[in-house]
């Protein structure tokens, strides 16, 4: 059997207006290659990320401390310490938005297939995201072009 060992891994922080989080990379501080694992501690009046939904992987949230809100498509629904949710790939979209008053802290998990699609149906925008290739692309739906754009 192989040893384990603790494993420490850095804060990563994003402060973009409405979006702010502190996160630790578990599962790559592991050195997880299928299976990614992230710690995120939302302030209150926050949000992780813009409402999306992946087309190739699974995610899933559990609550750890705090109260948010997750919506879901067109529903929003209460999060609290030992909820657990999961989201098959694709639609709706979906956001954790932290509406209490007190930090809440989740742990997010996910499946790491790539090449990767996500949908931000809000702003409809897609992103493509290939990480280990160090491809992580996103644009207007309404950008696109003719395949052969280009290319005579």
């Amino acid at each position: 059997m192989k040893k384990t060992s603790v494993i420490l891994c850095d804060d990563s922080r994003v402060d973009h207006g409405a979006f702010s989080f502190v996160r630790k990379r578990l599962g790559a501080a592991a050195g997880g290659q299928k299976l990614g694992a992230s710690w995120f501690e939302l302030q209150p009046g926050k949000k992780a990320f813009p409402a999306h939904y992946h087309l190739a992987n699974e995610e899933a949230v559990f609550v750890l401390e705090g109260e948010g809100v997750l919506r879901y498509g067109d529903e929003e629904m209460p999060l609290r310490p030992g909820d657990y949710v999961a989201f098959p790939p694709g639609p709706p979209g979906r956001q954790v938005v932290n509406r209490g008053t007190a930090p809440l802290r989740y742990l997010a998990l996910s499946t790491m297939i790539e090449p990767e699609v996500a949908v931000y149906p809000d702003s409809k925008k897609v992103g493509v995201l290939a990480r280990s290739q160090n491809l992580a692309s996103v644009h207007k739906q309404d950008d696109a072009v003719d395949y052969y754009e280009g290319e005579e």
